[in-house]
């Protein structure tokens, strides 16, 4: 949804209710892990730490969505769970206008103690501009100790305008990509 104001917390709260009953925008879950031929295939890494510590400190900045912390991209609700099936809407700030989109973690990754990594993966819904899945995942290395970030993401534009101003969504995806990994350096150095 595209807005020449931004919203209110109550009509975001209407836009979340409302997506809820939602489907995914796509029909396979697990999108993000293949490469289908027909989605842009996007990924960037980065190191934000070193050491279990870190690690800890990255996973709980996930939980927490700290990856989002970017001024012009917000996250609703505020303290959403990262939990398959929890619905969330996403408010960018781009160019003058505001767009509201509805996505779903689809599913999680490593949350057993002796994990890795961990992460998690959320869709999109069909009140979403992008049509796609992005994974999100933190991991250490077991020789090094780095604790790096990393975003997957499979998509391809929905709505017209998403269409039409195609180059500045990709323009927007990789600004996203570039500002979540420092968002998440920022995230582990800080706690």
């Amino acid at each position: 949804m595209f807005l020449a104001h931004r919203p209110g917390i109550r009509e975001i709260e209407e836009f979340i209710k409302d997506s809820q009953s939602l489907p995914l925008s796509y029909a396979q879950v697990g999108l993000a892990n293949h490469s289908p031929s027909h989605f842009r295939i996007d990924e960037a890494f980065g190191v934000i730490g070193r050491g279990n510590a870190a690690f800890e400190q990255a996973k709980l900045a996930l939980r927490e969505w700290r990856h989002f912390e970017l001024g012009w991209v917000e996250l609703f609700p505020e303290n959403a769970s990262i939990e398959a099936g929890t619905t969330v809407a996403v408010l960018i700030h781009h160019f003058g206008l505001w767009s509201l989109n509805g996505c779903r973690v689809v599913y999680e990754l490593g949350d057993r103690p002796d994990d890795i990594s961990f992460g998690f993966a959320y869709g999109t819904l069909t009140n979403h501009a992008e049509m796609g899945e992005e994974i999100f995942q933190v991991s250490i290395s077991q020789e090094s100790e780095e604790v790096s970030y990393s975003i997957r993401a499979a998509s391809k534009p929905r709505a017209a305008l998403a269409r039409i101003g195609y180059p500045i969504t990709r323009m927007l995806q990789a600004r996203f990509r570039r500002e979540s990994i420092a968002a998440m350096q920022r995230a582990v150095r800080n706690q």
